[in-house]
């Protein structure tokens, strides 16, 4: 197997086998063959989306201790980083999407922990999209659902969910992998387009397992996939496995763009860094409120990125941005 012919392969538009994928993974972050397929995965990127990337944004309508207790994230009670629930208020969540929206964000983001009341957040959603402009793109991220459940997100004005299987799910969570892939399906008949990420990577996870859940995201044909690497959460047991480098999460970015179909435009990472941009992530997120890898309540004060430091990033990447609604989501429904 060579680099250069699966590089000429995806170029014929061919969909790269687990074998392939395992062997690019595989490879040294920083060889040459890596550096090979992130040039690559930064033409093609380019070449999908016309040299401009997107910047969305996230806001969080709570923050509490989830018995999801996913190992990797703030909100697992397990980690006990937080004690006690907070909400935002309507006032406070419609503040934070017109501040994304002035900001020129293509999308905006509304997030909850697991279980947070459909109910409510479908009511604060419809403040929130009553608030914005008619061709501002709203975008949730919220946990399974079911059809009906997903039919009430898209008819709220969603134009589509961020909605992922993650590595080890039902390992290092307490989620069901089957209940992740039935969401992602109940989403998409509802009309709803899905992002979604092969994420949170950590040093143990295998090049097998990585490739698994890229042909994984590939198959449903989403919004976007890409990778994130996991950020420790101080004092957890996870956190004692270790963080890949920047350069492995820039190179597992470079194959999920050659492991994705060509109807797939976008291509992202978390947390934003030139050396994705580089790779050919072109989707970044702002965020603030509550964030799963920050212990600090508000991430805009910790963790969390700005609409305007992403695009710093993304032009010190060689990267022009868009502006407008979100492609990858295809505007307001």
């Amino acid at each position: 197997m060579d680099v250069h012919d699966l590089i000429r392969k995806s170029r014929d538009g061919a969909q790269m086998s687990r074998s392939e994928l395992i062997y690019l993974l595989s490879l040294p972050p920083d060889s040459p063959g890596s550096y090979l397929v992130m040039a690559e995965a930064n033409r093609i990127s380019k070449e999908l989306t016309g040299d401009r990337a997107e910047v969305h944004a996230q806001l969080a309508l709570n923050l509490a201790p989830c018995p999801s207790n996913c190992l990797f994230c703030a909100f697992a009670e397990t980690n006990r980083v937080f004690s006690g629930e907070t909400r935002l208020t309507a006032e406070e969540a419609v503040g934070y999407a017109r501040l994304f929206e002035r900001d020129g964000a293509n999308a905006v983001f509304v997030m909850t922990t697991a279980h947070y009341p459909l109910g409510l957040f479908l009511e604060m959603s419809g403040e929130i999209r009553r608030n914005l402009k008619p061709e501002t793109v709203l975008v949730a991220n919220v946990g399974d659902q079911s059809q009906d459940g997903a039919r009430k997100i898209r008819e709220a004005g969603f134009a589509g969910v961020y909605h992922a299987l993650r590595l080890r799910e039902g390992i290092d969570s307490r989620l069901s992998p089957e209940r992740r892939r039935e969401s992602i399906r109940n989403f998409q008949e509802a009309g709803l387009k899905v992002g979604t990420c092969v994420e949170p990577v950590g040093p143990e996870h295998t090049a097998e397992e990585i490739a698994d859940l890229i042909l994984f995201t590939a198959s449903f044909n989403p919004a976007y996939s890409g990778a994130a690497r996991r950020i420790p959460i101080p004092g957890t047991e996870i956190a004692a496995r270790g963080t890949i480098t920047e350069l492995r999460m820039a190179q597992i970015v470079a194959v999920t763009r050659l492991g994705m179909p060509r109807t797939v435009a976008g291509n992202c990472t978390h947390e934003p860094c030139t050396l994705g941009g580089l790779a050919g992530a072109n989707l970044f997120w702002a965020e603030v409120g509550a964030n799963p890898r920050d212990t600090r309540e508000r991430t805009e004060e910790g963790r969390g990125e700005t609409v305007a430091t992403c695009r710093r990033l993304f032009h010190e990447s060689g990267w022009d941005v868009y502006q407008g609604p979100s492609r990858y989501y295809g505007g307001h429904p």
